[in-house]
């Protein structure tokens, strides 16, 4: 979901164009350009670091003062819902899909003041387990040392989170993976065009305090893949072919400098190209030091957020 501050700033751009064309100003939004914003707003809010729900609320774009001028339109045909014939699994999506709704809409759970309690229904919840973790690793990846091999094994399934906390799932899972593990580990070093380093001593900034800084899009210090593991890529290399920042890849093979991996998602499936190594550096402005990192922009993902999804 694009923050409204980013709405206004191409507002004021565009009547900034025009103005400057045509020597006058435009009272019209976006200079009377027709601009389309796609978004759910019961999916994705704006995300403002550290900030409370009346902060997060107030940067949607519901919230700016464009928004009165601006007509909704709503997609109502659900194209999950064409793609089976079986017609038991049609009506069980069908279901889920308003059940979803009725919850973005604040439907479920009584009244709604900010705060409900909503009851799952009893085919989504895994109840009276010992380990949660490993029935829901058997529900999403079913016998996965049969089955990983299969084309679109990986394509058709993932273990979705809605916070960053899937490191747990995806060690436990690479560690039931058959094959032989290979470690990665980066090169970490102070980045030399980063206004905040200037007056920093790199004596401060032993080896081993930069590699366990942890950002989210960034690589950790150690990276241990397998071949035919699930991995996401975090930068965009070559988007034309495909290779986005969250493009799902497959491990082919493990090389020193390369690692060659194959497309598991987007419309360029089953190709297969090369990774390098390349230099990171982390966005977060919380971070008093701005390291630059040199590692693999890969990520172990059987598991990933909900947003990346």
């Amino acid at each position: 979901m694009i923050h409204k501050h980013g709405f206004e700033a191409l507002d004021r751009s565009l009547k900034d164009i025009f103005s400057s064309k045509f020597g006058k100003s435009s009272d019209l939004p976006f200079g009377g350009k027709v601009i389309v914003f796609g978004g759910d707003f019961r999916q994705i809010l704006p995300i403002v670091p550290g900030g409370r729900k009346q902060q997060v609320v107030n940067a949607s774009l519901s919230s700016s003062y464009i928004w009165m001028n601006c007509k909704v339109l709503k997609l109502t045909k659900n194209l999950r819902l064409t793609t089976s014939n079986d017609s038991f699994q049609i009506e069980q999506t069908r279901l889920f899909a308003n059940w979803l709704l009725d919850i973005g809409e604040g439907n479920v759970g009584g009244q709604n003041t900010g705060e409900a309690i909503i009851k799952i229904p009893e085919d989504l919840l895994i109840k009276d387990s010992i380990d949660p973790i490993s029935d829901l690793i058997e529900f999403v990846y079913p016998s996965i040392l049969d089955n990983f091999q299969r084309p679109n094994f990986f394509h058709e399934r993932a273990i979705l989170a809605p916070k960053n906390d899937v490191h747990e799932i995806n060690e436990r899972l690479l560690s039931l993976f058959p094959g032989d593990e290979r470690e990665y580990l980066n090169s970490d070093s102070i980045c030399p065009t980063k206004m905040i380093n200037e007056n920093l001593n790199e004596s401060l900034c032993p080896p081993d305090i930069l590699n366990g800084i942890k950002d989210s899009g960034l690589p950790n210090h150690r990276l241990v893949l397998k071949v035919g593991v699930p991995v996401m890529l975090l930068r965009n290399i070559d988007p034309k072919s495909g290779l986005c920042n969250i493009t799902r890849l497959k491990v082919v093979s493990l090389g020193n400098r390369v690692i060659k991996v194959e497309i598991i998602s987007e419309i360029t499936i089953g190709e297969r190209h090369y990774i390098p190594r390349i230099n990171l550096i982390p966005t977060d402005k919380k971070l008093h030091i701005k390291l630059q990192r040199r590692q693999f922009p890969l990520d172990v993902c059987f598991a990933m957020t909900i947003n990346k999804s």
